[in-house]
């Protein structure tokens, strides 16, 4: 057996395998090919979550709120559901078919991510214009925290206004505490320093002992954040009734969307 083993490039292990298989299953089960492929699967994921997991997709989505990979994971695990991995909830929504099909979108590992280390570390201000019945316009000032992006205040105007981004740091500072940065653009009502004045929104938080820091000029990345709350912030408000006006803007419940909260 030795030299048979030798002749044929075969261990003996491997002989006495397939002289079992020949005794139980007949000499033509050994010509035919065998599968490699494991009898059971431990990490298969149950279609039955799988079918969970594109119903709370389908139900984030009609809601007007993000229902991407992420969004999902979390609210599974809200729900105390079992909720696979957020790659693993990629791959459901491609083979499902209803995920967007972005193939100009960078991959995830080719960003360079900045994050502050704390909760109030960093705040990022931001303001941006929404349409009311009638074609009126608003504008909507939103807080949000860089680290936690927990949107922490928000507040409807008429126009992007220096007592508009007051309004609106104070209804932050007065909830959550002092932050130990505020970041913004380079606007008017915002902060005006790289234009060789300080505004009023600049001298309030100074005196509180926050740094007001700016973006450069003709980079919106620096606060992509924001822009990326804004998506959301559409998103949902485009679920909601039409409001007519700033009164019925229900601009209050935006803090939904903090990921910390």
């Amino acid at each position: 057996m030795t030299t048979f083993c030798a002749e044929h490039g075969i261990t003996r292990k491997t002989f006495y395998a397939i002289r079992a298989r020949a005794r139980d299953e007949g000499q033509a089960a050994v010509l035919e090919p065998r599968s490699r492929r494991s009898k059971t699967s431990p990490g298969r994921i149950a279609a039955e979550t799988e079918r969970l997991a594109i119903e709370v997709r389908a139900a984030l989505e009609a809601s007007g709120l993000d229902h991407g990979p992420i969004s999902v994971h979390d609210k599974m695990l809200t729900l105390s559901m079992a909720a696979p991995s957020v790659a693993s909830l990629a791959r459901i929504f491609r083979q499902a078919g209803v995920a967007r099909k972005e193939p100009r979108k960078k991959p995830r590992s080719s960003y360079r991510r900045f994050v502050y280390p704390a909760p109030n570390a960093c705040w990022q201000l931001d303001a941006t214009e929404y349409v009311l019945a009638g074609g009126r316009k608003c504008v909507i000032f939103q807080l949000e925290d860089d680290h936690s992006r927990l949107a922490v205040a928000s507040h409807v105007a008429t126009g992007e206004t220096t007592e508009g981004a007051l309004a609106v740091v104070q209804k932050g500072i007065a909830a959550h505490g002092v932050p130990q940065r505020l970041l913004t653009d380079n606007g008017s009502a915002l902060n005006t320093s790289r234009r060789g004045w300080e505004g009023q929104l600049t001298a309030y938080v100074t005196s509180l002992g926050v740094a007001a820091i700016t973006g450069r000029p003709g980079k919106p990345t620096t606060q992509g954040k924001n822009e990326r709350f804004h998506q959301t912030l559409f998103r949902w408000l485009d679920k909601q009734p039409l409001a007519s006006s700033i009164a019925e803007l229900p601009v209050s419940r935006v803090r939904m969307f903090g990921r910390g909260s």
